[in-house]
């Protein structure tokens, strides 16, 4: 060993020594003791939704829904129909979940049970319980169920607020019916908005999610519920590094009103807003581009009450700081109709203060968002009553480009179909649906006793429903 070369290293482990920043060497951690404490509470759920059994006539079968010409779209798309006197069969899928009370309450996605017949809980030893739906929330993806049991093993609440990009969480699911699956990544951001789900302020991370891993905990390094895994970006339907979880605490606020009342009540300020841009926040004297700009009042709402305008821009609401438009739906919705809330705005350079008293964001029974009693249209062909979709209900909805929103389905075979309160009908056959009026235009032309195709929007998705409204409702 020549002498610069031993130099060379004593010189680096000196450093070293001197500067302990270089001897920061951390390994992967050891998550198997973890997995052990919690996985037990971790529960895989089966869902079904009956389908319908053929009814005889004579010597021949028939569907329920008679000899249905399905167009080609749907040939092509999604594939022949079986036997035509068969019925529908039985439809089936799955998810995740965890038990939070040894009573047998149980925390899971709505996606997950929504439009299900029977929920079936499957635990880590292999016991089953056929759970009932005590509440359920679109708007948050969030469904309370209840076993009849005792003693079960329960998880923790964490802190959400408290996690930061960079730590180590783990998610624990059921991910295409692998039970008890553990996936480890890191949090890859906090906040995130979209405008199919603009209540929920997202963990981002890089947990491996699939299809099955939905409702179940995303845990933090003390075993504590973080977060609930809910979705994934991504262009060919499995995990790319992009998972999305439901924080804790809007999951926690959701589960105490779904158990108390059956749904869940959120506030409504009555503004829409925007981005603030570099060049808007330079013309409207801001020190730089933070905030949520109002575009819009509604009448009447608790911000046109309480003063505010177009063209103020929101920065704080009840002391908690709105970066970008995004942060402000879901601190607005966080807090129930009638709460007096303090909103920091900007106006004309200068910070104002309002009091503002919310008014409520109406839904049905089932969580869907109410429409109003605006530009109704009460029975027709198709035997659906839509109305017009007012100025909050398009913002909450992901702002759809024109359709109505169905207020009640009154046909038998658009319930069978699929078609529920609150989807927004966008499309009739070929024809685009701009608004109340043309919606009753195109469905006057309709054919009787032929087949039609719906393009609605639910929860931010978008898909076509075929069926023939049947004459006898």
């Amino acid at each position: 060993m020549t002498r610069r070369l031993i130099i060379s290293i004593f010189a680096a482990l000196l450093l070293l020594t001197v500067n302990p920043a270089f001897a920061r060497v951390t390994g992967l951690p050891d998550f198997t003791e973890l997995v052990d404490d919690t996985g037990p509470a971790v529960v895989n759920i089966q869902v079904t939704q009956f389908g319908e059994r053929a009814q005889r006539r004579g010597d021949e079968m028939e569907s329920p829904h008679g000899q249905e010409q399905m167009p080609e779209f749907f040939r092509r798309f999604f594939g022949e129909p079986g036997n035509p006197g068969m019925g529908r069969p039985d439809r089936r899928g799955s998810g995740s979940g965890f038990i939070f009370e040894s009573d047998g309450y149980i925390i899971t996605n709505h996606h997950v049970i929504d439009g299900a017949d029977q929920i079936i809980v499957r635990m880590a030893d292999r016991r089953e319980f056929e759970a009932t739906v005590v509440g359920s929330d679109p708007q948050s993806d969030i469904a309370l169920l209840k076993v009849e049991a005792d003693g079960l093993p329960t998880l923790k609440f964490g802190d959400s607020k408290s996690l930061r990009p960079g730590e180590w969480v783990v998610a624990i699911g059921s991910p295409f019916n692998f039970d008890q699956s553990v996936t480890a990544g890191i949090v890859s951001a906090k906040g995130r908005s979209t405008n199919q789900q603009q209540y929920v302020p997202f963990i981002q991370s890089d947990v491996a999610i699939n299809r099955g891993n939905s409702g179940g905990p995303l845990l933090n390094m003390d075993g504590e519920v973080v977060g609930i895994n809910s979705w994934i970006l991504s262009s060919s339907g499995g995990y790319i590094g992009l998972s999305f979880s439901i924080p804790i605490e809007t999951a926690r606020s959701a589960v105490v009103q779904l158990r108390e009342h059956g749904k869940v009540s959120r506030g409504l300020l009555g503004v829409q807003v925007g981005a603030v841009t570099r060049e808007m926040a330079e013309a409207l004297d801001l020190e730089r581009p933070v905030g949520a700009l109002v575009n819009d009042v509604t009448e009447g709402s608790a911000a046109e009450k309480a003063g505010i305008q177009p063209g103020d821009v929101i920065l704080a609401f009840n002391d908690e700081k709105i970066e970008a438009s995004g942060d402000l739906p879901p601190i607005v919705g966080s807090n129930p109709p009638g709460t007096e809330a303090e909103v920091l705005v900007s106006r004309n350079g200068k910070n104002k203060e309002f009091t503002v008293i919310l008014d409520a964001l109406e839904s049905d029974e089932d969580g869907n968002l109410q429409a109003s009693n605006a530009g109704s249209s009460q029975s027709n062909a198709l035997g659906i009553a839509v109305e017009s979709i007012t100025t909050d209900q398009r913002q909450a909805l992901g702002d759809p480009e024109g359709g109505v929103i169905i207020t009640k389905v009154e046909n038998d075979g658009a319930y069978r179909a699929g078609l529920r309160r609150g989807d927004v009908i966008l499309m009739v056959n070929n024809s685009q649906v701009e608004g109340i009026d043309s919606f009753k235009e195109i469905v006057e032309s309709v054919p009787e006793d032929k087949a039609v195709a719906l393009r609605i929007m639910r929860q931010g998705v978008t898909n076509f429903i075929a069926f023939t409204p049947s004459t006898e409702d």
